[in-house]
């Protein structure tokens, strides 16, 4: 599947909800410090509800330890300073989705490292800063995944009355 990568992340719940995100995917989440929070934090395991036992999280003392893992993947960084559409990468399992801090996104360095595949964005209508973190994972997952047919879904189509 997917790996998702999250370079110091700043807010617990946002952390939690990819958890959440990567246990229904399949996809692993490697989780970048420095963090602004600690991964026992209550906030983080209350967002992340009983799916951290299900989900793969990697975590990295820092970005050099993260390029350590990510070699040889294709790697995506997602910022708001690319012309490109995240829909139009044709993604393929094991590549790398990255997502910089809540406040500011990925520093320089980041984006400029030689091991960056390609910068992409998601659109957003104009003068609007940024999506929510979790959120904007989730939405390049899914487009990934969609892109592999779902591969692994369940399928099941068992209606139990919950929310999807």
């Amino acid at each position: 599947m997917f790996e998702i990568a999250f370079v110091a992340p700043q807010i617990a719940p946002n952390t939690g909800n990819a958890i959440r995100l990567a246990a229904a995917t399949g996809c692993r989440l490697h989780v970048i410090g420095p963090l602004g929070f600690e991964m026992s934090d209550a906030r983080l395991r209350r967002a992340g509800l009983d799916y951290h036992e299900l989900a793969q999280v990697v975590l990295h003392h820092d970005m050099t330890a993260a390029w350590t893992a990510f070699e040889g993947r294709r790697v995506f960084a997602f910022t708001g300073g690319s012309t490109r559409s995240y829909a139009d990468v044709r993604y393929e399992p094991g590549d790398v989705l990255m997502f910089g801090t809540e406040r500011t996104g990925l520093s320089r360095d980041v984006l400029e490292d030689r091991r960056i595949t390609e910068r992409v964005r998601l659109p957003m209508l104009p003068g609007l800063r940024s999506l929510n973190l979790a959120n904007a994972a989730a939405i390049a997952v899914y487009e990934a995944w969609r892109q592999q047919e779902f591969a692994g879904e369940a399928g099941s189509g068992a209606d139990d009355g919950r929310f999807s």
